[in-house]
């Protein structure tokens, strides 16, 4: 058994490679091997929002506050609230991030593959994010 305990890991700034916008990342977890589970809690400041992207075996999205946006390649902008949970498939191009006006925060959790958990791409345009 191993406890991290609550503020022992530091918050790190979203990378601006990968983020448009102001994005706290609190990592959660990262499984040991042969585990690949990761997870992290994400905070999107209004407007914030990640870039493009895919993960190789899918990725799940708990929203824990506040309210945001997540879109998948080719559908529609969807709002997401509190309790919502999202699953994107393994390499299904999507984003998701905070609505305009109000910041939201969300549990991620996504496997390696490889040691690799995302791809990441192009950003996300305000038209595509809709502002």
């Amino acid at each position: 058994m191993e406890i991290k305990r609550a503020g022992t890991q530091a918050s790190i700034k979203g990378p601006e490679d990968w983020f448009t916008g102001t994005v706290r990342i609190d990592r959660l977890m990262t499984a040991p091997e042969p585990a690949r589970v990761e997870g992290a809690s994400v905070t999107f400041e209004p407007g914030a929002r990640t870039a493009w992207h895919t993960h190789p075996l899918g990725q799940t999205l708990i929203v824990t506050a506040g309210c945001g946006r997540a879109q998948r390649w080719g559908g529609p902008v969807e709002e997401i609230r509190p309790g919502d949970v999202i699953w994107f498939a393994p390499g299904e191009k999507h984003w998701h991030g905070a609505a305009p006006t109000t910041a939201m925060t969300h549990i991620a959790i996504q496997e390696r593959l490889d040691g690799k958990v995302v791809d990441w791409m192009e950003h996300v345009s305000d038209e595509q994010y809709g502002s």
